[in-house]
């Protein structure tokens, strides 16, 4: 089971030279990849405003901060968890995401979802209601300026005539895709576009079931289901002061990851940001519980 680091974007308050020394040191300790959240912006709460996290929470912008991190690691893998696509112009992203990929010698993983805050959206000038059929038409461009070429694309909501976009980045239109969300759409979206699903806020049952509509759909659009890879978080986003206990309970992540390794996915992450809350107050402190982590999940799932 290969093993992500969401990465905390509070310790950028210890300095920029902390920052990319925690993903160094992420690198050294032997995770898998380095994940980064996203948000642009937060809204304050308001009527009839969907919030789930304060608006004054510390987000680095996630390519930027990948970017970042490239330049100092060179095994590590580099993803998003997740990606609000639909929210930011696709062949923007398209040329950033190739352009980490060509800059990290091909160790991108692009996870992306539609997001669910509403006022996100109009801080950024686009459309929330129709934002799953734009994310089903922006990977197919994505995918298509990644082949390089000419490029001709003809869309309900985006159009590039004659258009060439350069370097190819080594994964070209194999950069992997995975897919966040549980809604019907998003196990559709996997099964249909993506490379592999990440969970995250979802109980075991819901993850097991979501899995088999996946691969059921897989299965109608002529795909083999067992090439679409699964992520499961190892812990949700603590909500209560227990749930913040987690990740210095190395007996509790120990036993976690054997169960989430149990029901067949091949990727796990840490909230590095929830061992934050837990108690580890700063780079160097996060850091000495993540080897220890990654230590006993080793141990118990190889």
């Amino acid at each position: 089971m290969k093993i992500a680091v969401d990465f905390p974007s509070v310790v950028y308050r210890e300095g920029p030279d902390q920052v990319v020394a925690l993903a160094s040191a992420i690198e050294e300790i032997g995770y898998d990849e380095i994940a980064a959240f996203d948000h642009v912006v937060m809204g304050y709460p308001a009527e009839s405003r969907r919030t789930i996290y304060p608006a004054e929470m510390p987000v680095l912008e996630a390519l930027m901060l990948l970017a970042n991190i490239a330049a100092v690691t060179s095994r590590v893998s580099l993803s998003t968890e997740v990606l609000v696509l639909p929210q930011r112009q696709p062949v923007l992203v398209a040329k950033q995401v190739s352009t980490l990929d060509t800059l990290s010698g091909g160790r991108v993983r692009l996870g992306l979802g539609v997001g669910w805050q509403d006022s996100e959206y109009d801080a950024l000038e686009e459309d929330f209601s129709n934002r799953g059929k734009r994310m089903d038409e922006a990977i197919d461009l994505l995918r298509r300026y990644w082949g390089g070429g000419r490029i001709e694309f003809r869309g309900d909501y985006y159009h590039s005539h004659d258009m060439g976009m350069e370097p190819v980045s080594p994964q070209g239109s194999d950069l992997p895709i995975w897919i966040g969300g549980d809604s019907p759409s998003a196990l559709r979206r996997t099964a249909q576009k993506a490379d592999g699903w990440m969970a995250s806020g979802v109980t075991d049952e819901q993850a097991l079931l979501c899995v088999t509509e996946i691969r059921t759909q897989a299965e109608s659009y002529g795909r083999d289901p067992s090439t679409i890879g699964l992520q499961l978080m190892l812990q949700p986003p603590p909500r209560s002061d227990d749930d913040k206990l987690f990740y210095s309970n190395l007996d509790a992540v120990a036993e976690r990851a054997a169960i989430v390794h149990a029901m067949g996915f091949d990727w796990t992450s840490v909230n590095a940001t929830a061992i934050f809350q837990s108690g580890a107050r700063s780079v160097d402190a996060i850091a000495e519980q993540l080897d220890l982590i990654h230590t006993r999940i080793r141990n118990e799932v190889g």
